[in-house]
C-alpha cells in the first residue's frame, strides 16, 4: 500500500468517526444519530462504512463484563478482525482502555492525542476527548491498527 492511499484511508476513518459525534450512548446499538456503544462504533466505522474489517458477530456482551471477568473479550475481537498492536498510534488507529479488570473501552484515534469514543457515564454520547483528559486520563491504554 502506498503512502497516499494510507493517508486517505486514515482521513476517511477520522471523518467517519467524527460523523458519529453526539450520537447518544446505547448499549449494543449501531445507528448513527440514534445510539451506539464503544464496541459497535468500531464495527460501524471500520466494517460497515469503510469495509476495512469484517463485520464480526460479537454476540451479546454485558455492560459489566470488565467488572466480573478477566477474559480479554474485546482484545480477542480486535485480533479476529485482523488488527495488530502498535506502539505509537496514528490517526485512524484504535485506542483500547482498561476499565475494571480488562481492556473494555475503545475509541478511534483522530490525531493530536484525541480519541472519538462512545462514553456511558457522564456524557452518555459519542465524544472526542484527549488521552490525558477525563474520562481517559490515567488509564492503561493499548493501541491497535488495521493498516
Amino acid at each position: 500500500m502506498s503512502a497516499a492511499p494510507v493517508a486517505e484511508i486514515r482521513a476517511a476513518i477520522v471523518a467517519e468517526a467524527r460523523s458519529w459525534l453526539a450520537t447518544p450512548y446505547h448499549h449494543h446499538a449501531r445507528i448513527k444519530g440514534v445510539g451506539v456503544d464503544c464496541a459497535q462504533i468500531l464495527l460501524a466505522v471500520y466494517a460497515d462504512a469503510l469495509g476495512l474489517a469484517p463485520s464480526l458477530d460479537v454476540g451479546h456482551y454485558s455492560t459489566q463484563w470488565h467488572l466480573h471477568r478477566s477474559e480479554e473479550l474485546y482484545l480477542a475481537w480486535l485480533q479476529r478482525a485482523g488488527a495488530r498492536q502498535v506502539e505509537q498510534p496514528e490517526a485512524g488507529d484504535i485506542a483500547m482502555f482498561k476499565f475494571g479488570r480488562t481492556f473494555s473501552h475503545s475509541g478511534i484515534c483522530t490525531g493530536g492525542g484525541l480519541v472519538v469514543h462512545a462514553y456511558a457515564d457522564t456524557t452518555q454520547q459519542v465524544i472526542e476527548s484527549g488521552l490525558h483528559e477525563q474520562p481517559l486520563a490515567g488509564r492503561d491504554v493499548q493501541f491497535w491498527s488495521l493498516m
